[in-house]
């Protein structure tokens, strides 16, 4: 099961107690206190790592504690240290204080730690209250309590490029496509449940991250559908890739407004990050029809198509794209980068959309 939100009660281990204890050997006279001190309580800690996915392993986890720290003895020994408690999270978690809402950590990088609660100290043995004055303390200090704290942990993917369309639109037929990701498809909306994240790679060294959420529907915001409840997982991308279907009922245009509107009303940051546009399902449109509904669509965004000798898709179609590659630094965010056709099920325009993904992601990290 994926799991993307858990609420969790912590607490640090408590310190041992200190040991009220007194020489006595055979031969030695008089012998002074010899209470040794308590351990200290274990650490709590997270960690990041790529080896986890998901936060469903907290699910039935409701109180993570450390180990208490073991008792002073005689003879000035001290007591075993509570053994820190190391909670293993996938890259992407947010560590989210349930009282004030503050983000405590953010856990993106593999092998990142983070000290979270100190164990309590050990308490003194009574060897250290002796004096000229009290020569025999039966007294010794208790051990320090550990802290609790009640956190939310949220997951966000961490991704590149961040596919957001209608039910049913085919992003993970793209994703499927273009990188090693797996995810269910099928012939019906909502096929996809959970996101899906999936590796692209652009010749042999360079690649990006794209991540598939299940599709959004009018409404979203307010609770319709499954995309809005997703949208966490692509916050962190600085790229959207609008995926809206050419043979779908529904009208192009009324499609991305929906989609944008339905971004800004879950983040403004999220709205105002560069994004793209391809037009899927080409491959059931018409040739005679496809060129006047891309036209058209181009034209209803106040854009005009590029020229046919500029395009770095197929010429035969018609598109959009700001500038070409080596000229994207001062690109307008409010424009889409480009706008093409693609078929994942005849590979058109595939190749070439995921060169322009990657100048768009480099362009992106170069900043």
């Amino acid at each position: 099961m994926f799991t993307d939100s858990v609420e969790l009660r912590v607490s640090s281990g408590k310190g041992g107690a200190g040991c009220v204890a007194f020489r006595r050997e055979k031969f030695v006279l008089n012998g002074g206190p010899n209470g040794g001190d308590g351990g200290k309580g274990g650490d709590v800690w997270f960690k990041c790592d790529n080896n986890t996915h998901t936060l469903s392993h907290f699910q039935r986890r409701m109180h993570i504690k450390a180990d208490n720290g073991r008792p002073g003895e005689g003879s000035n020994m001290t007591g075993k240290s509570g053994a820190k408690k190391v909670i293993i999270v996938p890259p992407g978690t947010q560590v989210i204080d349930q009282e004030s809402g503050e983000i405590l950590f953010d856990l993106v990088e593999d092998g990142q730690e983070e000290l979270f609660l100190k164990g309590g100290k050990g308490g003194l043995g009574n060897t250290h209250f002796k004096s000229p004055t009290n020569q025999r303390p039966t007294y010794a200090q208790p051990g320090e309590k550990g802290d609790t704290k009640d956190i939310r942990l949220e997951l966000k993917m961490i991704a590149d490029v961040g596919l957001v369309g209608f039910p049913n639109v085919g992003k993970s037929t793209l994703i499927s496509t273009v990188s090693n990701a797996k995810p269910e498809i099928a012939n019906y909306e909502f096929t996809t449940l959970t996101p899906k994240l999936g590796q692209v790679n652009i010749g042999d060294y360079e690649s990006f991250i794209m991540a598939d959420i299940p599709g959004i529907i009018g409404g979203a915001h307010e609770g319709k559908g499954l995309g809005i409840k997703f949208l966490r997982h692509i916050e962190r991308t600085k790229i959207l890739l609008y995926m809206v279907d050419l043979a779908s009922y529904r009208d192009l245009k009324e499609q991305i407004e929906t989609l944008k509107s339905e971004i800004a009303s879950f983040s403004d940051v999220l709205a105002s990050n560069s994004f793209a546009i391809a037009l899927t399902r080409s491959d059931v449109v018409p040739p005679e029809d496809l060129e006047s509904l891309v036209t058209e669509f181009i034209t209803m965004l106040d854009l005009e198509p590029t020229k046919q000798e500029e395009i770095p898709f197929e010429s035969d179609k018609p598109y959009y794209i700001q500038k070409s590659a080596d000229e994207t630094l001062g690109f307008d965010k409010t424009k889409p980068y480009f706008i093409a056709p693609i078929s994942s099920a005849t590979q058109s325009n595939i190749e070439a959309i995921k060169h322009a993904l990657f100048n768009l992601v480099q362009n992106n990290r170069a900043k």
